[in-house]
């Protein structure tokens, strides 16, 4: 089997991500074999965002961990749980997530519920996407950044919304308020990473990716 391998991106002070293939990824699946996990320093605070262990011998994520560890994680949507066990066992740090999980990927960990309108540690804020999927995306607000788990995705060299059934009555009026906020930093999970407030416009305008 080939190693996995795991890049780290820095993006903004206090703002970093690592990127790896999902142990879960098969060619069946509508999202791309490498995912992304964020971490985020805030007010004192380490946030660790839809956290994916790397491998053992990934040093460099390691020791960025273990020099600032996470004071909290955070499970973006319901399928994201991926190791937030983990990361609570190796950190003892609070966990904030969804209220409900699909029933073959529940974590071990109680998580404190997040919904749109809360105030996590750091005071990051959980978002309202419009998408009826139980995702809260979260805006940071010392970086300026907004970070998606699934309701955008980069494609083709387009950053793009993610398809649903009430794409125009609910999504895009939800994204679109959110360019009430002073982001210049844009980070999804699937597909190139790191985007900025023009290419968000931009999958406003875009039709959204089917998949």
């Amino acid at each position: 089997m080939a190693p996995v391998e795991a890049k780290v991106i820095d993006i903004a002070p206090g703002l970093w991500v690592w990127r790896m293939q999902h142990p879960a990824w098969s060619p069946e699946v509508d999202w791309e074999p490498h995912v992304t996990s964020t971490c985020v320093e805030s007010r004192g605070e380490v946030g660790l965002l839809d956290g994916l262990a790397p491998p053992d011998d990934a040093e460099e994520i390691w020791a960025r961990l273990d020099r600032r560890p996470p004071s909290f994680l955070a499970v973006l949507k319901p399928d994201h749980v991926r190791d937030v066990d983990l990361f609570v066992d190796r950190y003892a740090a609070r966990a904030f997530g969804p209220s409900l999980f699909w029933p073959d990927d529940v974590p071990a960990t109680r998580l404190d519920p997040v919904e749109p309108g809360t105030e996590l540690p750091g005071g990051l804020l959980a978002l309202y996407d419009g998408r009826g999927r139980n995702e809260t995306p979260l805006w940071l607000p010392e970086q300026h950044a907004l970070v998606f788990a699934d309701a955008l995705t980069e494609r083709e060299g387009d950053l793009r919304v993610w398809a649903t059934p009430w794409h125009e009555e609910r999504a895009l009026p939800a994204l679109a308020a959110l360019l009430d906020l002073p982001f210049e930093h844009v980070i999804v999970s699937h597909g190139e990473p790191v985007h900025d407030r023009a290419a968000y416009q931009r999958a406003l305008e875009l039709p959204p990716w089917e998949g």
